[in-house]
């Protein structure tokens, strides 16, 4: 069974460069965006949250032709299902869309019971089946799934919001930490789904999140939230993390499977912020503000998947229509630094960045 220090090291032996593309669920984390991170001296990941087992298998054998390099798979910890009260929050909400449903011509989804999004049948395909990264979201999986993913040759990171998660999830025997700070664009990774998370000053920024980590577990931590230049690598690399993690920065990269409405709303000047909103999926997340977000935000209960089922026509039917006034458009505070470059070369700009700053340092300029 690897141990933690063999799994750091062989983490370590896997970058030329210190950039970790994030998995982002949904499309744009394809084995064309993992592949040319890979590539270029990166670690890319696949994102197997909200697809099938045999879509997941399919992903990880088109990358594995396309690079021969290690690479990241990513799962979603399955959801505690709802009581009577979540459901009829659920119903309540649902009915609030059809005003939204007739805009778009469809109707709303109809939220179903299981919210384990075929997670055993992931988890047995990869210990079938293993690959070099395993990571999980929304959640650490029990000591015995670490260590049987361990014995298959697989180190595991888990995603953690808190110093509390980090320490449980060392506990359990994980091998990295992915450490989020609240200006990551997408899915808070919280482990349990708070439902004040979604308010105003919800969540810790990621230079003092990493701080309080650094403090609760001796584990590698790779840093994630708002991370778009090489400058922002450099300090967060100098605050203890060992590498660090993009997601945003690569959404609009030619290769990236993000819808074309997605990536243009990124340097869209009629999109001027970003929020915290359960609007599209029931959990917090955060995106570009749109008329969506803002008309249903605030009504959304706490209840994945449940809401993300019955808003995916709407968001289908947005999407067909060419109107991202109703899709995720999931997004992290730096956005409006994003570089529409081919991924390799953004890689290779990162690294340059990273470089200078390091350099500038050591002479005492500033970066």
């Amino acid at each position: 069974m690897p141990t933690a220090l063999t799994a750091s090291a062989a983490f370590a032996s896997w970058l030329e460069h210190p950039v970790v593309q994030a998995p982002m669920a949904g499309g744009p984390s394809c084995p064309e965006l993992a592949a040319a991170v890979c590539g270029a001296g990166g670690l890319g990941f696949l994102a197997a949250g909200l697809t099938t087992p045999e879509a997941m298998r399919e992903e990880i054998g088109r990358l594995r032709e396309l690079t021969g390099r290690p690479f990241g798979v990513n799962l979603f910890v399955p959801q505690p299902g709802g009581g009577f009260e979540a459901q009829a929050a659920v119903a309540a909400y649902r009915e609030r869309l059809a005003g939204e449903a007739a805009r778009y011509g469809t109707e709303p989804g109809q939220a179903g019971p299981d919210g384990r999004d075929a997670y055993e049948a992931k988890l047995a395909a990869l210990l079938d089946d293993p690959v070099p990264l395993v990571s999980f979201t929304f959640g650490c999986p029990p000591r015995e799934v670490l260590a049987e993913l361990a014995r298959a040759g697989s180190p595991t990171a888990v995603t953690v919001t808190s110093a509390a998660e980090a320490r449980a999830s060392a506990e359990a025997g994980a091998d990295l930490l992915c450490v989020q700070g609240v200006e990551a664009g997408g899915h808070r990774s919280t482990h349990r789904d708070d439902p004040g998370e979604a308010g105003p000053g919800a969540g810790t920024g990621l230079l003092t999140l990493l701080a309080q980590v650094r403090d609760a577990v001796s584990l590698p931590l790779v840093a994630a939230g708002g991370l778009m230049r090489g400058e922002q690598i450099a300090a967060v690399l100098a605050a203890g993390a060992v590498a660090a993690q993009l997601g945003t920065a690569f959404l609009a990269c030619p290769e990236s499977g993000a819808h074309p409405l997605h990536k243009r709303a990124l340097t869209d000047p009629a999109f001027t912020r970003t929020e915290l909103t359960r609007a599209f999926t029931g959990r917090p997340a955060r995106g570009l503000v749109n008329r969506f977000m803002s008309e249903h935000g605030p009504h959304a209960p706490a209840a994945y998947p449940q809401v993300q089922q019955v808003t995916a026509p709407l968001r289908r039917a947005a999407a067909a229509a060419g109107d991202p006034q109703a899709l995720p458009l999931w997004a992290g505070q730096g956005h409006r630094l994003v570089r529409p470059l081919p991924a390799a070369e953004l890689v290779g700009v990162l690294a340059g960045e990273l470089a200078a700053a390091r350099a500038a340092l050591a002479a005492g300029r500033p970066a």
